[in-house]
């Protein structure tokens, strides 16, 4: 038989060493929480960056702003001819120089209180407007280039260019100029856009590009 005074000796012995050791805990196991831990990290990984968001969105406003302009920079080469470029560009410096001349003198006689306005003397308007076509001149074969409706988009240029040009001449009259002098100086921005772009574009239209006529690399 057992002693029942050992056993109770034995059961004080073990509540002892429980409270001197602390009670003995099993060991627990997280599983949950670490398939959060690597469901989170998964989401963070996946989810767009700041920088991201930004690089895609001006991209996109960037392609938008190139697609409302028609600017496509097409696979086909278009350009117009160098020769017939040339006689375009000396048709429009020409022209636009006759036009000038022809509303300087109608300007003046339709207004006599005009005549001897400083910016009506050949010198003052002749080498801006031979500026101004030259500028125009280097536009047109870049945008044959860049977009597939060269016209379109050499239009709304002239048009937009024109318009700034305008400021200036607001600005003298705003200044105190004479209404009438600025009138015809608007005029007259207005008749060169209008000889230099018809002088372009069918004298100089853009044609495609044949291969034979593109030079080699190097």
């Amino acid at each position: 038989m057992t002693d029942p005074r050992g056993m109770d000796a034995q059961d004080t012995h073990v509540r002892r060493k429980e409270e001197a050791d602390g009670p003995i805990s099993s060991p627990r196991w997280s599983f949950g929480t670490s398939s959060e831990h690597r469901v989170g990290d998964m989401e963070a990984d996946q989810k767009p960056q700041p920088d991201v968001l930004f690089s895609i969105g001006g991209t996109g406003l960037v392609e938008g702003a190139l697609a409302l302009v028609r600017v496509d920079f097409p696979q086909e080469r278009w350009r117009p001819e160098r020769l017939w470029f040339a006689v375009a560009a000396l048709v429009s410096i020409i022209g636009s120089l006759a036009a000038d001349v022809v509303l300087v003198a109608v300007g003046t006689t339709a207004f006599p209180a005009t005549k001897g306005y400083v910016h009506f003397r050949f010198s003052d308007y002749g080498k801006l407007t031979v500026v101004g076509v030259v500028i125009a001149c280097v536009a047109w074969p870049i945008v044959t280039r860049i977009t597939s409706s060269p016209r379109w988009l050499f239009f709304r240029l002239a048009v937009v260019v024109t318009l700034f040009l305008w400021l200036p001449d607001l600005y003298i009259l705003w200044k105190g100029q004479p209404a009438k002098a600025v009138a015809v100086l608007m005029v007259m921005h207005l008749a060169i856009a209008v000889v230099t772009y018809n002088a372009l574009i069918h004298v100089a239209p853009a044609r495609r590009v044949r291969r034979a006529d593109i030079p080699a690399p190097g």
